[in-house]
């Protein structure tokens, strides 16, 4: 879940600041405080591009379980193709939006 920490670091990086719960003290002469609107309208932003992130989350954690550099050799070894049947079966239970 995206934050107003995580837009502020998205908005103005390397800022200096301090967030006491939802009270943002901002302590930067360089860069200009965020209004809260662009804070909020950041937070929706990185909140939608996590959220459309979710196969990529979700396919990444299953070919991490696979154990793939073993199905790739016993593969090549015995002329089947459980490596790609598998990968195959994980795009597909797992589609791009």
């Amino acid at each position: 879940m995206s934050t107003t920490v995580d837009a502020l670091q998205s908005l103005t990086p390397n800022a200096k600041w301090v967030l006491r719960e939802d009270v943002l003290e901002w302590l930067d002469s360089e860069q200009t405080e965020p209004t809260a609107l662009e804070l909020s309208n950041e937070v929706t932003r990185l909140q939608a591009v996590y959220d459309s992130q979710l196969y990529a989350r979700t396919r990444k954690a299953k070919y991490d379980a696979l154990n793939q550099f073993e199905l790739i050799s016993d593969d090549s070894i015995n002329g089947t193709t459980t490596h790609k049947e598998a990968i195959a079966a994980i795009k597909a239970a797992h589609p791009k939006p």
